[in-house]
């Protein structure tokens, strides 16, 4: 079964009475348990789709599928669509309150969504990701990069998604620490057979993550690459 079918979306940015067409005409389809690539230069449309697939733009037309139900443009997503679909940016920061230690940033939807034993939840979280169960009282910056982008991770798995949303995870860390994330990343996909759709401007980091791939120019899709006959 598909995870995610588009056809034919366009994405459109709004501000004020201005209204740009980033994306144009965009077709593909993800299978459940693949990783997705989309690879392009900054300013082709990449990061533009994928704020629409995670909710966070209602600016499109065209056909969205999420497991067979159609999105309806204009709507945020709400109920169980809102937990299915998780998003991990490249900054740590965007997901990550400065000013709040990790416990209370990650408890907070739990809590929301009535979901019990949190602490636990947490402490198994930790330990997927390789941190240790002490680090969750700390604030974010008593981390390094990889940690933060770790905690983001797990904030994003918390939920039980169904589907990932990976917007250049690595390219802010080193690369021995861009190597672990990818890794990680992996592992989790196979855990818990996650879909994954990951944006990139590197295409090794593509080639190593991704069963399948569309090389984005100009907010078109120029050429769409299966890495699993390879």
């Amino acid at each position: 079964m598909n995870q995610l079918e588009l056809t034919h979306v366009n994405v459109t940015h709004v501000m004020g009475h201005q209204r740009n067409t980033v994306v144009h005409n965009v077709s593909f389809s993800v299978e459940s348990g693949e990783c997705f690539g989309l690879v392009g230069p900054s300013g082709c449309g990449k990061s533009s789709l994928l704020w629409v697939l995670a909710g966070l733009n209602p600016h499109w037309d065209g056909q969205i599928k999420m497991r067979g139900q159609p999105l309806k443009a204009g709507k945020p997503f709400t109920g169980k669509l809102r937990r299915q679909v998780q998003m991990v940016f490249q900054d740590p920061y965007a997901s990550l309150h400065p000013k709040h230690r990790l416990r209370r940033t990650l408890s907070e939807p739990l809590k929301r969504l009535g979901i019990k034993d949190i602490d636990d939840r947490l402490d198994q979280g930790f330990k997927q990701v390789g941190l240790t169960s002490e680090m969750i009282d700390r604030y974010p910056h008593q981390l390094s990069g990889g940690q933060r982008q770790r905690v983001a991770i797990v904030r994003a798995l918390l939920l039980e998604p169904e589907l990932l949303l990976l917007d250049e995870p690595t390219s802010a860390l080193d690369m021995s620490v861009q190597a672990e994330i990818l890794n990680l990343l992996n592992e989790l996909k196979s855990r818990h057979h996650l879909s994954m759709i990951l944006v990139s401007h590197d295409p090794d980091v593509i080639d190593y993550m991704c069963d399948h791939a569309a090389v984005m120019q100009a907010g078109r899709i120029a050429q769409l690459h299966d890495y699993a006959d390879e």
